[in-house]
């Protein structure tokens, strides 16, 4: 069984058969457009304003590329060598929350 969001933010793991990589911010280089957040698709439902940043939690990040196309700057790429050691707890407090845009 594929786990849903909702299982995945409750586990904060990631999809282990999600093949392409999950994606990241840099965020010296980010606008803070939002166009990523809204290109997300809602059942990964990834990218999330965390104070001044936009972040992308890697283990809600499909690797779908739909955020990509819509970044003006291009400052999203691959994060080729992370690896499941869990986000950091105060990137997990809008997931599922009453800000969570994806719901």
């Amino acid at each position: 069984m594929v786990p849903s969001r909702a299982q995945r933010i409750e586990l904060r793991e990631r999809n282990e058969k999600w093949l392409s990589p999950p994606l990241r911010i840099e965020m010296l280089e980010c606008i803070n457009c939002d166009a990523c957040l809204r290109a997300c698709p809602p059942q990964f439902g990834a990218i999330f304003n965390h104070g001044p940043d936009v972040v992308i939690i890697p283990e809600l990040c499909s690797g779908c590329d739909k955020c990509l196309p819509v970044c003006p700057v291009n400052c999203i790429y691959p994060f080729e060598d992370w690896v499941q050691t869990g986000s950091p707890d105060s990137w997990w407090q809008e997931p599922a929350g009453p800000n969570d845009p994806y719901l």
